[in-house]
């Protein structure tokens, strides 16, 4: 993709939200357009907790009037802004110039230009505090006033928590004039014409040590730490382009966000992605494997290190506190002060789909062609997913996994819809778990059926047949138990009484992705899906307006989540032999790429799900995370899905069917690597040229009439 490095993107502070959100691994920073930290939910936060509470600067004692926001990457911005006109004058002489950069701590340098011909004195005062409290009290607005300890030491202003004397921060400023606690002032003459610039570093400590800096003074944003990691990522991604314009802004937006919520294990050095800003920045079980699975097409390496990590992790024992089984994956991983007190642990294990997720992916990762090597010692992990799915998951012996939190302490729902209000029958009424949600069902079908072709490949026959009995006979059993044909769509549950939950969700767009509902009930599916009832203009509904518990303004029944949205199209391409699959594929597609464009061309975690008819841009959900890794990671989902791109790099076989809307052009694949070859793509609508395949290799250009492989 373009570098985006120095592209002066606009940053998005419009559309109901002036907060600009800086993140570079699992560090974050949330500010206004001044750049002023100042209250409510903004901080510079480090380690799931809040360091800065307040980053408040004063030129000449008032604040100064913003021009632009400039964010050439999503690690750094530039904050433009102008000193305040003087009594009686329209214009000011006084141009500042915040630029800010973040990694593992916060780097600010202040530049003020003087556009007139006379020197002109200026007073500068930041005003700084902290409070160390945990990343979700200062969400659920939780926070108790105090702040931190604060002391001057050689010039340096010290902050420490009062209640936990493990974290701390320091801060440091070149040609300050005096550092009191929680105030840096400088008083200065710019000559005319001229600049004069100051660096302040906000460096975490840990522990009483402070963290590794990768800051280093004067440097420019280009030879900085971040920008050399994302750059060197760069590197060994595919880069992707395309004619239609919003389609390449999101995409190169794609590309700068997943770079920045890249993750390096402390270990090896392995990549994950963490979540999302500004509540999510830590390895989730569910996100990230669903992110390294959508960011296939330009990093498999990303794969193997969430998977790897995540099995690092995996259950060992029963633990009723942190819901820890053995072979269960994790659903999130906390290291904030109050972490434990949460859900009850750092570690928390309260999701039904991680585990399944985990073994679709190992499958997947190895037909992308990563390392054989890798791929094989992670197969005790996806057998022991598997076994923690029949032993733990399906405790009744049904058939089907389902979900109860362990203790009042757990997520009430444990599918990706995991509001406590998010799984509810057409009346409104909250389903009663234990619950067997139909997505994971069509997880577990394909895990399965993953799980096989890997035996096969490896020399375990008769592992491979048992696997796909046991994934035919949960395709026969779901489409017996979940099918509603007088609705005409899957349940979305089955409740404590295996009752069908009957309320007409995004979930069933799930179902078509991973390939278990069968062509009949897919077509009735598509035609539920395609009214106005689901299609809200800018994306799929995750609720029906029809439904009882239909609310837009809700965070699971009835908002467009991005990621589900473009799962949802990858499944109606899957089907696109089915009528109407790709018409609504398309039009789906459409309502994501025009709201990514009024977001500034990066998607949000969700927006409301008012109907186009009623706004004409999506309404911003108001905690919504942004950048956030599965809706960054969505529109790679969407390019893979229209190219019906499948490699399989063991069997040397690449497919590749375009059906590429005509209002997207050219769209080109460059330097995208199948094991140890790369491959250019170029295609146009229905037609594709494909340069640098092995000769060894087949290459399988799909008929209509074919299903693709799980996309």
């Amino acid at each position: 993709m373009t570098n985006a490095l120095n592209a002066g993107n606009v940053a998005a502070i419009g559309s109901g939200r002036d907060t600009v959100t800086l993140v570079e691994g699992g560090t974050f920073c949330l500010s206004d357009r001044h750049g002023d930290v100042l209250e409510g939910a903004h901080g510079l936060f480090f380690r799931d907790a809040r360091a800065l509470s307040r980053w408040e600067l004063r030129v000449d004692g008032r604040s100064a009037e913003p021009l632009t926001v400039l964010t050439p990457e999503a690690f750094a911005a530039q904050f433009v802004l102008r000193r305040t006109p003087r009594p009686g004058l329209a214009d000011s002489t006084l141009l500042l110039v915040r630029e800010r950069l973040i990694a593992d701590g916060m780097r600010e340098t202040i530049t003020l230009h003087n556009l007139d011909d006379e020197p002109t004195v200026v007073s500068l005062e930041l005003f700084v505090d902290g409070d160390f409290v945990d990343l979700f009290a200062v969400k659920e607005g939780r926070v108790v006033p105090g702040g931190a300890e604060m002391t001057v030491v050689d010039d340096e202003l010290v902050l420490r928590d009062r209640g936990d004397l493990v974290r701390g921060l320091t801060i440091t400023a070149t040609g300050v004039d005096k550092v009191l606690p929680g105030t840096l002032r400088w008083r200065v003459v710019v000559p005319p014409r001229s600049s004069w610039q100051t660096e302040i570093v906000a460096q975490p400590t840990w522990a009483n040590q402070q963290v590794h800096s990768r800051f280093r003074s004067g440097e420019r944003l280009d030879a900085s730490a971040p920008a050399q990691k994302i750059s060197a990522w760069r590197d060994v991604t595919t880069t992707v382009e395309c004619d239609h314009p919003t389609l390449a802004e999101v995409l190169q937006r794609t590309e700068s966000d997943l770079g920045a919520l890249l993750v390096y294990d402390d270990g090896d050095g392995r990549p994950f992605v963490a979540a999302g800003a500004p509540w999510y920045m830590t390895l989730f079980g569910r996100d990230s494997l669903l992110t390294a699975w959508m960011a296939l097409p330009i990093d498999v390496d990303l794969s193997i290190g969430t998977l790897k990590q995540l099995a690092e992790l995996q259950g060992r024992q029963i633990n009723p506190i942190t819901e820890e089984e053995p072979g269960r994956i994790m659903h999130e991983i906390r290291r904030g002060p109050a972490s434990a007190d949460a859900l009850g642990g750092n570690v928390y294990y309260g999701s039904v789909d991680a585990s399944l997720l985990f073994v679709m992916l190992l499958g997947e990762a190895w037909r992308w062609g990563a390392d054989e090597d890798a791929v094989r010692s992670l197969l005790p992990a996806a057998d022991a997913a598997l076994q923690w799915a029949e032993r733990y998951g399906d405790r009744d012996g049904d058939g089907f996994v389902e979900y109860r939190r362990a203790t009042d302490r757990g997520l009430i729902n444990q599918g990706w819809k995991d509001s406590y209000d998010g799984i509810n029958h057409a009346s409104g009424r909250l389903a009663e778990p234990p619950i067997a949600l139909c997505e994971v069902q069509g997880y577990h079908y394909a895990a399965l059926l993953a799980r096989a072709e890997l035996a096969d490949a490896f020399g375990e026959p008769a592992l491979a047949e048992l696997l796909r009995g046991r994934a035919e006979a949960l395709r026969i059993g779901f489409q017996e138990r979940f099918w509603m044909p007088d609705k005409g769509y899957y349940a979305v549950a089955l409740d404590r009484d295996k009752r069908q939950v009957d309320a007409l969700t995004s979930n069933v767009g799930h179902c078509l992705w991973t390939g278990i509902a069968s062509d009949q009930h897919a077509e009735r599916i598509i035609e539920n899906l395609s009214g106005h009832q689901m299609d809200s203009g800018f994306g799929l509904r995750t609720l029906a307006t029809t439904m009882g518990a239909y609310n837009p303004m809700s965070y699971h029944n009835g908002s467009v989540w991005p990621h589900d949205t473009a799962i949802a199209v990858a499944g109606l391409l899957r089907y696109r032999h089915v009528r109407g699959a790709v018409e609504l594929a398309e039009r789906l597609t459409a309502g994501l790429l025009d709201a990514a464009a009024a977001f500034g061309g990066r998607l949000p975690e969700l927006y409301c799900g008012f109907p186009r008819e009623q706004f004409p841009a999506p309404v911003p959900y108001p905690t919504s995370c942004s950048p956030q890794a599965w809706a960054s990671a969505a529109p790679l989902l969407l390019v893979r899905s229209f190219l019906g791109f499948e490699p399989h790099v063991p069997e040397r076989r690449l497919t590749v069917h375009p059906r590429l809307p005509s209002s997207w052009g050219r769209l080109t694949l460059a330097e995208l690597r199948l094991g140890s070859r790369s491959v250019n793509i170029e295609a146009h609508c229905d037609t594709v040229k494909v340069d640098g395949l092995p000769e060894d290799w087949e290459l399988v250009t799909s008929s209509a009439d074919e299903s693709p492989p799980l996309g």
